[in-house]
């Protein structure tokens, strides 16, 4: 009673699922996915468990076919199941069982598989993969998946309607100040558009919670700088440093002040706000 993606960027360096169902947080319950070895969706009458033993069978050198195969051997409700597996080098495999409530079914190709169940039509699948291959190869990764998702929204989608949608990403090093691998983990548990509402999340993310790339960094000179400090001061902070804290900023200033994101930039020079 969902439906998902689970792809690999065409560089290799990221893996991700995005999903959407007529169920509460869904994103609670189907995606899985771990830097450098894979991810993984599971949903119609879905095994939570598929997640982690899909994940050690890849992390083990299993490819998504082989980790598929072992998955449903162990599992006598595999008729009742769907699954979408994409593995460290883009090998993709997908399940759906007998049992699943139609319309149910999925398409794998080079990097990605697309399933889905109790869905408004065959047409459902097809918008997300056309969508999926005419995006930018060179995209983050988040914003192919999103657009998949919403191509199959507008198809038709869970054809008994709107509740639920997720966003996973992870990326070696990708996480929040280098911490951790997970470079989007967004949920939008309970929402009438829940698709539209992961889009405006994905772009706050995107602000706050991504690093700024060479391109987007303006240097600070020493003019600058004065220009960053006096606007600091007249808003109530003792410096720039504890205005960027306080606006949460982090990732998008250096620590030393030795360069600016340009979207920061402009909302200090209130040439744009924030995202909202």
């Amino acid at each position: 009673m969902t439906f998902s993606i689970v792809a690999r960027s065409a560089d290799g360096e990221s893996w991700g699922v995005a999903v959407a169902s007529k169920f509460l947080a869904v994103g609670s319950v189907v995606p899985a996915a771990v830097a450098g070895v894979g991810a993984v969706a599971t949903q119609a009458d879905a095994n939570v468990a598929y997640k982690g033993l899909a994940l050690a069978h890849l992390d083990e050198g299993a490819t998504a076919s082989v980790a598929l195969q072992r998955l449903l051997e162990e599992d006598d409700g595999r008729a009742d199941r769907q699954v979408g597996i994409v593995d460290l080098d883009g090998g993709a495999a997908s399940h759906t069982g007998q049992q699943c409530i139609p319309w149910a079914g999925g398409v794998t190709g080079d990097g990605y598989a697309i399933q889905g169940n109790c869905l408004a039509g065959a047409e459902v699948v097809d918008a997300m993969e056309e969508a999926w291959l005419a995006s930018d190869p060179e995209a983050p990764l988040a914003d192919r998946l999103l657009a998949a998702l919403a191509a199959g929204d507008a198809a038709g989608g869970d054809k008994r309607g709107r509740q639920s949608a997720a966003i996973l990403v992870v990326r070696e090093g990708a996480g929040y100040a280098g911490g951790d691998d997970v470079a989007v983990d967004l949920r939008v548990d309970d929402h009438p558009t829940p698709i539209d509402e992961l889009a405006r999340l994905l772009d706050l993310n995107d602000l706050y919670l991504t690093a700024s790339n060479e391109e987007e960094r303006v240097p600070v000179d020493d003019e600058l700088r004065a220009e960053l400090e006096t606007f600091a001061v007249e808003a109530g902070h003792r410096d720039f440093h504890e205005w960027v804290g306080n606006e949460n900023y982090e990732m998008r200033v250096a620590p030393d002040l030795a360069w600016i994101d340009e979207r920061v930039l402009a909302i200090v020079r209130g040439e744009t706000d924030e995202i909202s």
